[in-house]
């Protein structure tokens, strides 16, 4: 039972969601009306920086960590985990475009548009990406 409950509370320290971002994410699941999805982050090998984040809605898979928010659950695949681990994601809605962002305290260098970044282990190789800064 005490096992149970370190997980869960490091689990729930992986990644935090502002309530912009939840309220967001729980809009996209009620679309999808499928109880079995979540929202998936992960990395991904690209981007300026060499990593770019990922998010799309997805179901459980084994090995994910499973972060319970609720009504809603956030999956994080094992490789991407160290990446991420004590991120907040928020979602910001202004001039300049609607989206999520990744505030992560594991990155040493972003882009200018904030959708790769690099670690100081690295990983990765940078390329161009689509942002025009």
């Amino acid at each position: 039972m005490i096992e149970q409950i370190q997980q869960q509370k490091n689990e729930s320290s992986v990644v935090t969601l502002t309530p912009l971002a939840a309220e967001k994410i729980r809009e996209l699941l009620q679309q999808e009306n499928d109880p079995n999805l979540g929202l998936r982050i992960f990395v991904a090998s690209g981007g300026c920086s060499g990593l770019q984040y990922g998010m799309t809605l997805d179901e459980e898979q084994e090995g994910d960590t499973v972060i319970s928010q609720g009504d809603f659950k956030v999956l994080i695949d094992e490789m991407s985990l160290d990446y991420v681990n004590g991120s907040e994601i928020d979602y910001v809605d202004s001039l300049m475009g609607a989206g999520f962002t990744v505030n992560n305290p594991n990155a040493v260098t972003t882009c200018s548009c904030g959708h790769s970044f690099r670690t100081a282990s690295g990983g990765g190789e940078p390329r161009g990406c689509a942002c025009s800064r």
